[in-house]
């Protein structure tokens, strides 16, 4: 039998135009009883050569016109409307469930569950053993995944699920599975959400908006506490309830309630979002393509498995994984801030709203030093700056006794929450390309730093208060040692540049040749011209 020729069409599709120039043969997509082509199968095959057809017949403006900024700033400020309110949203419950266990400890929790002191931190530790772990192959199946809103949003709605559970628990065993389980799912937001914006803003646009999104969490901490507060202090005995209990029911809802609503809110990737037009998808790409001289695409090679094995084989990206590790032991008191708070020697009430002012000043803060980094495109002081801080604030409650400088320290503290917000950041634009190695190694950074979480669970011990000075030591000495290595980071990335400047002429492997080529043809430009521009790369520190 001859093959069936189709003869030449054009098509509007979701992933752009596409015009058939050449006869194809369709022999098994063809169903002859119908006399019309397998939809199902032809579609595939269409979207794939309309994402790598040339685009002559509506091209970009050229980059750095006025008519390109103004197309780029739409599309950011689209972005920046939808995207950003929905992932602070997410954060800060994010944050409250997991640290809703320190709030519900001050009205009952430990008495009615009997649990010991030591019970009470592995309640609080035993969170980071499914944690840790589960974010790096998390995020090597989001690389992977076509549809990350959904991924996302369906790990918010169960995560928020397993804490409402939180509130009907009854024994040590009980509380100890819960807090495991729900590691599993809160893994995928973080580490996930900085690889998602990764996948749309510049690195000169990441750091900013990196803070936004890490400000839901410094936020959360506030309004964690205010929210705690009025559920402690008016929800004791409603319907027979535990006050406590009422904190992880009504706290569990909300996540959930916001988790549905991400599936739809939140982006999938510039080449498939389906509320963005696909002239703005072609745009996003090309402005990503610009920002590193090569396409945010990865070969036909990159698999998530070589993406972990290159990522697992580059020596900087485990001096960052424990910098950060060191850098989370420094500042875990975050999970013992109302504790902290009530070491000041007021009610339940009024330490929890102690507890608020300096997560509002550090939010504050957080977001103006990204937004400086963006404009100067610095890193290193940036995120060490504030560790500086914090060990000042070590210094003066080591020092006195005093309510009022002990308050102020608090802020101090707080604060130092700015530079982690920039250390992924700093990842992300230390290791741009391919998109495989980059969402394994954020995974690894992530992961692997939070086990300082997981030691700073059994840093901050009863038996230390209420001055825990053995506790402040020991975070101390661990930003000194992030300190250092971050150091050590800023200066190999220099080497690198100089590397960069003494060979801009270096020769290409096929992947990376493979992304240059897809640069220009997103631009509309030979390769010779996009290879100029890739001359222009360096990376930040």
């Amino acid at each position: 039998m001859l093959p069936y020729l189709m003869p030449p069409t054009s098509v509007t599709m979701e992933g752009g135009f596409f015009r058939a120039d050449v006869y194809s043969t369709l022999p098994s997509e063809f169903n002859m009883a119908s006399g019309s082509p397998s939809l199902e199968k032809t579609d595939i095959v269409l979207e794939e050569q309309a994402n790598s057809a040339p685009f002559e017949e509506d091209p970009l403006p050229p980059e750095g016109s006025d008519e390109r900024i103004l197309a780029e700033r739409r599309l950011v400020r689209k972005l920046d409307m939808r995207v950003l309110p929905t992932i602070v949203l997410i954060f800060i419950m994010n944050y409250i469930d997991r640290n809703a266990v320190t709030t519900a400890r001050l009205k009952g929790l430990e008495q009615d569950l009997h649990l010991s002191d030591l019970q009470y931190n592995v309640v609080l530790s035993i969170l980071y053993v499914s944690y840790c772990p589960a974010q790096i192959p998390s995020n090597m199946a989001l690389n992977w995944i076509t549809r990350p809103s959904l991924y996302i949003g369906t790990c918010v709605v169960i995560w928020g699920l397993i804490s409402t559970l939180t509130g009907i628990t009854q024994s040590y065993g009980g509380i100890l599975a819960i807090r495991l389980c729900i590691g599993i799912p809160e893994s995928a937001f973080y580490p996930g959400a900085i690889y998602l914006l990764s996948r749309w803003y510049t690195k000169k646009e990441l750091a900013f908006r990196s803070a936004i999104l890490y400000g839901g969490l410094l936020i959360s901490n506030a309004f964690g506490a205010l929210m705690a507060a009025g559920i402690l202090a008016n929800m004791e005995g409603k319907l027979g309830i535990r006050a406590w209990r009422w904190v992880f029911f009504i706290e569990g809802s909300i996540t959930m309630f916001i988790g549905l609503n991400a599936m739809w809110l939140l982006p999938d990737y510039p080449i498939n979002t389906r509320w963005v037009s696909p002239k703005d998808r072609r745009l996003a790409q090309a402005r990503l393509a610009d920002d590193a001289g090569e396409a945010d695409k990865d070969s036909a090679g990159d698999s998530p498995l070589k993406g972990l094995l290159m990522a697992i084989q580059d020596p900087k990206v485990w001096v960052f994984a424990i910098m950060n590790t060191a850098q989370l032991l420094g500042l875990s008191f975050v999970n013992f801030f109302p504790t902290l708070t009530s070491t000041l020697g007021f009610s339940t009430t009024v330490s929890l709203l102690l507890a608020a002012p300096p997560w509002i000043l550090s939010t504050i803060t957080c977001c103006l030093n990204a937004w400086h980094a963006d404009r100067t495109g610095g890193r290193f002081f940036h995120q060490s700056a504030w560790w500086w801080g914090v060990m000042v604030g070590f210094i003066i409650s080591l020092a006195t006794n005093n309510n009022g400088a002990r308050y102020f320290s608090m802020f101090l503290m707080a604060c130092g929450y700015g530079g982690f917000a920039m250390t992924l950041v700093w990842v992300s634009s230390t290791f741009p390309r391919p998109p495989a190695k980059r969402a394994a190694i954020i995974g690894i950074v992530n992961g692997v730093g939070n086990i300082g979480n997981l030691m700073g669970s059994y840093t901050w011990k009863a038996e230390w208060g209420p001055d825990y000075h053995q506790s402040m030591i020991i975070s101390f000495v661990a930003l000194v040692i992030s300190t250092i290595l971050s150091l050590i980071l800023r200066q190999w990335v220099i080497r690198d540049n100089k590397k960069l400047d003494e060979d801009e002429k270096r020769s290409l492997n096929d992947a990376n040749r493979a992304r240059v080529e897809e640069a220009a043809r997103l631009e509309g430009i030979t390769f010779d011209q996009a290879m100029q521009r890739r001359k222009g790369f360096r990376y930040l520190y």
